[in-house]
Parts: C-alpha cells; sequence; structure tokens
C-alpha cells in the first residue's frame, strides 16, 4: 500500500473541477500534450476554488474562508502535503515546477481585494488584472518550460499577456454579472449606467493589444504546449470578436457564449494548421 492512490485522487479532483467550472478551458488542456495536462488542471482547479470563495460564498464568512485557503495553501507546499485534495495536487505541481511563491501570493493579493474593494483607478486595475490572471499565465509557462529557465524568461511577458487578455474578455463577457449581482466595476473611469461606445473602444484596443503581444509567445512555446495554447487563445479570440459587435448597451443585458459547434470548428481548423506547420 502507497501514497499514490492518494495523490492520483486529489489530481482526479482537480481535473473534475476544471472540467465542471468550465467546458472550454478543459477541452483545449485536453490539446496540450499528456504530460502537461494534469499539472494544469492542477493549477486551475486551484484558482478556481479561491475564485468561488469570494465569487459565490455570500452566506458565509468570506474573508475568513480565503484566509483559511490561503494559510492551507502555503503549508500544504512547506509540508508538501495537504488532506484538501485540491491543494493536495497543487502543491505537488508548484513544489515540481518549482513555481515562485511570489506569484501565489499576488495571486491570493486580488483574490483579497474582491472583499473590499468594487472600483478600481488605473494603478489598481493593473495590479488586480496581474494577480488574477497574469500569475496564472506566469505559473502554466512553469509547467510549459519545464525547467527551461532561459525559455520562461523569454516568455514572460508574452505568457502575461495572454492572461490579462483571458481576463479583459471575462470581465466584458461578464460586466452584468459583476455589475448587477457583485456591485464591481474593474475597468477604470467607467460608469455601467452609462456605457458609451468610446469606453467600450478603448477597451477592446487595450486586449487587442494583449492579443497581438501573447501571440507572439505562443509561436515560441515548446511542442508540448503550442497547439493546446493556441486552441485557448483563438476560443478567447472569438468570443473577443463576437463581443466587439455587440452594441455597450447589450452587453449589460446578456452574456456572449460561442456555440458548441463554432468551438468544434475552431479546434478542426487549428488542428489543420498545426498538421500543416501553419501556426506562424
Amino acid at each position: 500500500m502507497t501514497i499514490e492512490l492518494f495523490h492520483k485522487v486529489g489530481h482526479e479532483c482537480s481535473r473534475n473541477v476544471t472540467i465542471r467550472y468550465s467546458t472550454s478551458f478543459s477541452s483545449a488542456i485536453k490539446l496540450l500534450h499528456r504530460d502537461l495536462r494534469q499539472p494544469v488542471f492542477d493549477i486551475y482547479g486551484f484558482v478556481r476554488f479561491a475564485d468561488e470563495i469570494v465569487d459565490t460564498f455570500h452566506q458565509h464568512d468570506k474573508q475568513a474562508l480565503l484566509q483559511q485557503f490561503k494559510d492551507e495553501t502555503f503549508a500544504a507546499i512547506e509540508r508538501g502535503i495537504s488532506l484538501n485534495p485540491v491543494l493536495n495536487s497543487f502543491q505537488r505541481t508548484v513544489n515540481r515546477y518549482k513555481i515562485n511563491h511570489k506569484l501565489i501570493h499576488a495571486f491570493f493579493c486580488s483574490m483579497e481585494s474582491d472583499l473590499t474593494q468594487n472600483r478600481y483607478d488605473r494603478q489598481g486595475y493593473e495590479e488586480y488584472i496581474y494577480g488574477s490572471a497574469e500569475v496564472v499565465g506566469l505559473m502554466c509557462l512553469c509547467v510549459f518550460c519545464e525547467g527551461n529557465t532561459a525559455l520562461f524568461e523569454r516568455l514572460t511577458s508574452p505568457a502575461r499577456a495572454l492572461g490579462a487578455a483571458f481576463q479583459k474578455v471575462n470581465f466584458l463577457r461578464d460586466i452584468k454579472a459583476d455589475f448587477v449581482d457583485l456591485s464591481r466595476i474593474y475597468f477604470p473611469g467607467c460608469d455601467f449606467h452609462n456605457f458609451t461606445e468610446r469606453d467600450k473602444l478603448q477597451i477592446q484596443d487595450d486586449i487587442e493589444s494583449d492579443f497581438r503581444e501573447a501571440y507572439k509567445g505562443i509561436l515560441h512555446l515548446p511542442i508540448k504546449a503550442k497547439f493546446g495554447v493556441y486552441v485557448a487563445y483563438k476560443y478567447y479570440y472569438s468570443l473577443f470578436r463576437k463581443i466587439k459587435q455587440i452594441e455597450p448597451k447589450h452587453i449589460l443585458q446578456k452574456r456572449i457564449r460561442i456555440p458548441n459547434y463554432h468551438k468544434a470548428y475552431i479546434v478542426l481548423r487549428a488542428s489543420v494548421k498545426n498538421r500543416l506547420n501553419l501556426i506562424e
């Protein structure tokens, strides 16, 4: 009898969390090389649980629960074990790939700000984006580079840009839920009682710039990661293009989605380009 079954159950939990909460992201993870899939599931499962505390635990003491989750996270990393299966799988990935603990601290800083802030100036917004999204891209990059520190440094800026682009698209897509249900306004200088075309265009230009920077990095990812990350990029860029076509007033009325048939088309087209070495 060994401890491996316990670890396997933890990894399965993180995988199930990812699949249940994000079909698009989990589908893209499955397109990574099999060596990379589970570590990324481990990262997403951890991130998702923290996010749930601040977004949905309305009948509970969110601050106390988030602090407990944070303390247990770092205790698990230090001990190399946790009875929380999601944290146990996360600590294994953190320790295996030597993920910098500063990234995890920055992530928790952004999660904590969701409990105390509902509006951001430009500096606060950039700090929030870094902690909530860019560091997640950097954690995944640690996995993709598999110890190649020179490559990690080279791709740091594009990885941050991709995380930022994904998060900002999420903000645009989820304006209704964030503003109406949670009273949050992430975009600095915006008044969602009077969300104008100019406001929307400024946000879109910023996101477009992030996507351009991110794509440069995708081209230089290791072969094990390139296809899966490219598909995730195409998922989000397609969602972004759809949002760009929506009038500002309608953004506040519904959540924009990509139909499953369109997602399947994205994967098919990306597969053809990948086979023909046309992702360039």
